[in-house]
């Protein structure tokens, strides 16, 4: 399968102009003009995919404590938007249903970030892997990222059809043979650790290579330079400056 993925991505659904990964973000950011959005997906507590960056609710939401433990039916009634703005009072979590709504509509391509709660990593991969499965309609398939080994091996364990990426904090010499070995497609570091040697030693393995979170004009020119084939970032202007 040829690479589907556009170079610029926006954080969590464009999670500074809004309340991240609420649907109101992606309507920000599609409306900027953005067609690749990176975003963070849990499951509730009876199975459903839902969108959280953090393992606990009160950073983003006005409730408390983790987010697995709760059902969707819960969570779904919580206030996701308060936290950012007045403008954004009252809107809801966003469930992994809700974004692939608007993933068919708008032809997103979607960078979805397993994240799971301290021993979660299993039953995320493989859960979000087999929701896709019975669910996904969108023409571009998501990409399965996370900085869990587990969740990726668990994703692909339950359904080897979805492309998975490597998250790294920190390159290192071994991370394409370990992205090889998880059946991952591509690696996304943080960028300040990122530069020529290791993007080509990337792509030597038929890897594709992307950075995060990159919001500074001078980051990009390097990146570019260096051959980055996707930036995933916060600045909703930063891809036409």
């Amino acid at each position: 399968m040829a690479w589907p993925y556009p170079f610029w991505i926006a954080h969590r659904g464009a999670g500074k102009q809004a309340p991240e990964n609420t649907l109101a973000a992606f309507r920000v950011g599609h409306a900027a003009g953005f067609r690749g959005f990176e975003c963070d997906v849990q499951l509730s507590a009876d199975g459903v995919p839902f969108l959280l960056h953090d393992d606990t609710l009160e950073r983003t939401t006005n409730g408390q404590g983790l987010g697995c433990v709760l059902d969707w039916a819960v969570l779904q009634h919580l206030d996701a938007g308060s936290w950012h703005s007045a403008t954004h009072v009252g809107e809801p979590p966003a469930s992994l249903a809700g974004l692939a709504e608007l993933a068919s509509a708008w032809n997103l391509a979607l960078n979805l970030e397993l994240k799971p709660s301290p021993g979660q990593a299993e039953r995320v991969g493989a859960g979000v892997a087999r929701w896709l499965r019975a669910h996904w309609q969108a023409p571009c398939p998501p990409l399965l990222s996370s900085f869990e080994p587990e969740a990726l091996h668990a994703a692909h364990a339950a359904d080897a059809q979805w492309p998975l990426a490597l998250l790294l904090e920190q390159w290192h010499a071994n991370a394409p043979a370990q992205a090889l070995a998880l059946h991952a497609r591509a690696v996304v570091c943080h960028h300040a650790s990122l530069d020529p040697a290791a993007i080509a030693a990337l792509h030597a393995q038929g890897l594709k290579a992307l950075s995060y979170t990159v919001n500074e004009a001078a980051e990009v020119q390097r990146l570019r330079a260096a051959g980055i084939d996707g930036l995933i970032t916060d600045r909703l202007d930063l891809r036409d400056a």
